[in-house]
């Protein structure tokens, strides 16, 4: 396999099906870098700012009922016009962030979950963008175990999230996040299994780049 020119695999997905798990596997078959939580450390790093003020700088800027998301926001060229609850502070952790996933994507194989990859790097010439979904119940278990947390508190967990994600991606690129026309690949990992979803997702970059 050739892989002298790095490859971007973008992971997005809904809460609770299973995104950071294959990414993790992934990156580890594929010894490629793992960007998750990492993307929102070294913006905090390089703004010389807390961890936790940077993401902060997102929430507070969100409408009431939109604080819990902590997606990428992205600048959006042209026509699309940035909501207007979005403050400075916010837009410099934006272009950190942005700035991050467009150098790592220029200097080796990673695997990007979350933050908006797909869209920051749609123009990337070797990238696969792929998009996990799954039915509430599977999900429900999911955020159930891994978060340690009763049914009824992960139902509201899940909604909230989803609700906000929609919200947030709606208004930053002018598209439904879940639109299956955004991603390479969109795949169900309630009916296939997280196991075959994995091995699709890896014929689907051998087939796209090597």
């Amino acid at each position: 396999m050739n892989k002298a020119s790095p490859y971007i695999l973008t992971i997005s997905r809904q809460i609770g099906s299973g995104g950071a798990y294959l990414g993790q596997r992934l990156a580890i078959r594929l010894n490629a870098s793992y960007l998750d939580h990492d993307i929102v450390r070294q913006a905090a790093q390089e703004l010389k700012i807390r961890k936790n003020i940077c993401t902060a700088a997102m929430r507070k800027s969100l409408p009431a009922g939109t604080r819990c998301c902590n997606q990428l926001l992205i600048q959006i060229p042209g026509r699309m016009r940035r909501p207007r609850w979005i403050s400075s502070m916010t837009r410099i952790s934006i272009n950190a962030k942005s700035d991050i996933i467009n150098r790592v994507a220029s200097q080796r194989a990673a695997i990007i979950v979350g933050r908006g990859g797909y869209w920051v790097l749609r123009h990337h010439h070797r990238v696969l963008s792929v998009f996990l979904h799954a039915p509430i119940s599977f999900r429900q278990k999911r955020v159930e175990e891994l978060y340690h947390v009763t049914q009824s508190q992960a139902l509201k967990l899940i909604n909230s999230i989803d609700q906000e994600r929609a919200r947030y991606l709606k208004a930053l690129t002018g598209a439904d996040g879940s639109d299956a026309s955004l991603y390479h690949l969109c795949l169900d990992t309630s009916a296939i299994g997280l196991e075959k979803c994995e091995a699709i997702i890896l014929e689907a970059l051998q087939a796209r780049f090597w």
